[in-house]
């Protein structure tokens, strides 16, 4: 019986994956793991896939000054023209690739780049955050931050620092809040319907 399975529902059929304190301790794990990869910071750019990786993004780069790291620079990626699900546009609007809080476009060439996202479920997403970084410029490397990976990929690509791996079917969803847009931190698992 896998963990999901043990964890009670809510009454709007729920599963708490991930409460606050557990987000909380996932995103300090996560800190760990780069600073481990990255010992030191300059060269990297943790690039949090809109919406709710950047404030994940910004989370994990708040811990690495916790742990003594340093700073490190915190980019909004902007997918939505990179998508295969939605009609593309002829070109792509410039600077999919945005510094957070400036609005300037970061340099990315010889960077370490980190895309940061909440779940890590088709591959899809990934795939348009590297064509989007890929437009910015030519990275050192290219890693995947995911608070969760639910599994059933459709492309041959996986997430270099994982918070939580979660057994999913199908049908079901993984939902994750923070408290910058939500108002509260926690990831639900949710029945398919």
């Amino acid at each position: 019986m896998s963990d999901v399975a043990r964890i009670p529902a809510t009454p709007t059929g729920e599963r708490c994956l991930l409460d606050e304190a557990s987000m909380a301790r996932t995103v300090l794990r996560l800190a760990h793991e780069v600073h481990e990869k990255h010992a030191s910071l300059d060269g990297v750019l943790l690039a949090g896939v809109r919406t709710r990786g950047v404030p994940l993004a910004q989370r994990v780069a708040r811990a690495l000054r916790g742990l003594g790291a340093g700073d490190v620079a915190v980019a909004e990626l902007d997918i939505d023209d990179y998508r295969d699900d939605r009609p593309r546009p002829a070109v792509p609007r410039p600077g999919a690739l945005r510094l957070a809080g400036s609005g300037c476009v970061p340099a990315v060439d010889g960077v370490a780049v980190i895309v940061v996202d909440d779940v890590f479920y088709t591959g899809r997403t990934l795939r348009a955050a590297l064509s989007a970084v890929h437009d910015a410029g030519r990275p050192a490397s290219v890693d995947m931050l995911v608070l969760v990976d639910r599994g059933h990929r459709e492309l041959p690509m996986r997430a270099t620092f994982v918070g939580k791996n979660v057994p999913t079917a199908a049908g079901e969803r993984v939902m994750v809040r923070v408290r910058e847009i939500d108002g509260v931190d926690g990831t639900f698992l949710v029945a398919a319907e």
